[in-house]
């Protein structure tokens, strides 16, 4: 993660920081494991986590008192993203001022490329882009600990949109182990129309389980331990070992609810791709190919099958939250 001096940066003093722009990558869960239904209504997880190219690019700038804190988007499918306080972004902002008795006076601007709703953590992207690019802006310089943990007060998988790389994440998702990556790996993403809801993708997992007849609850279901096969070709950076091991246990439920995703998972393998899955709670697939020039061919053929609205390229591990600008 790296962060210009800001030792000046309250936007109160003469030669202050005025604008700050972070990019944030999409991840993709190349393991998802999902425990029982706990009392507390969330999930015991063993997450491992991708950080991959695609990239919002997050820009905050002061606003007068008088104005607040607001939000705005601009990319695809952003008449789908809430610009209410509602929205992450504005939460990361503030959760860090209250942190320093600052007041949210900022503008976020979210340039998306990341899916909406689409299983990729773009809205815990964006909070994690927002969350770094008002410590830049402030000058309050917060330990890399503090702001781990506003993150995980926000969502499950705003910490390791601060973090990217590769992960392990347990609890919730939100206590991380980094992961050593042995090369890079080259996916294919289809965008699916419309969105899934989280939570609902949840339900319908546990609803599964109940009807399957082995329970849903903490005591029914295994804890969930992340594959040692899966996190050994992680390591060798090997796609046809690591595509014999994806694995999602949300899938079956977001295909549950969303049917024709099985026909885009079928195009994309018949396009030669070496494995495919619903990424995260979907509604989003993705494919894992040989090389560039194999998922070049993946992403056309997707595009041309009619199953999906848009198909991207991106390549993983990719850097975390990154400042790459801070104008004064």
């Amino acid at each position: 993660m790296s962060t210009p001096d800001t030792s000046t940066a309250r936007t109160d003093a003469p030669g202050a920081t005025t604008s700050v722009t972070v990019r944030v990558p999409a991840k993709v869960n190349v393991q998802l494991a999902v425990g029982g239904l706990r009392p507390d209504g969330f999930h015991d997880l063993a997450n491992v986590f991708l950080a991959v190219g695609l990239y919002d690019h997050v820009t905050v700038t002061p606003t007068a008192p008088t104005e607040g804190p607001r939000v705005t988007c601009s990319g695809p499918d952003t008449d789908r993203v809430p610009l209410d306080r509602s929205n992450l972004a504005l939460r990361a902002v503030d959760a860090l001022a209250l942190r320093h008795g600052i007041s949210p006076d900022v503008h976020v601007h979210i340039d998306k490329d990341i899916p909406v709703a689409g299983g990729m953590a773009g809205g815990s992207a964006d909070a994690a882009g927002a969350l770094l690019a008002c410590d830049v802006l402030w000058g309050t310089r917060t330990p890399r600990e503090e702001l781990l943990d506003i993150c995980a007060g926000l969502g499950s998988d705003v910490p390791f949109s601060l973090v990217g790389g590769a992960a392990l994440g347990r609890g919730r998702g939100e206590v991380l182990t980094p992961l050593e990556v042995g090369g890079t790996f080259h996916w294919v993403f289809a965008v699916a129309e419309g969105g899934l809801s989280t939570p609902a993708v949840y339900r319908e997992c546990d609803r599964l389980r109940e009807c399957r007849g082995t329970g849903a609850g903490v005591g029914d279901v295994p804890e969930p331990e992340p594959s040692p096969a899966l996190l050994a070709a992680l390591r060798a950076g090997d796609a046809s070992l690591l595509a014999a091991h994806l694995s999602n246990d949300l899938q079956s439920a977001a295909v549950s609810l969303l049917p024709s995703l099985d026909d885009t998972l079928a195009a994309g393998m018949a396009a030669g791709a070496l494995a495919a899955l619903v990424s995260g709670s979907g509604p989003t697939c993705a494919f894992l190919a040989e090389d560039a020039t194999a998922a070049s061919d993946v992403a056309v053929a997707l595009r041309a099958s009619g199953t999906c609205r848009a198909a991207h390229t991106a390549t993983g591990p990719a850097p975390g939250a990154t400042v790459l600008r801070a104008e004064v």
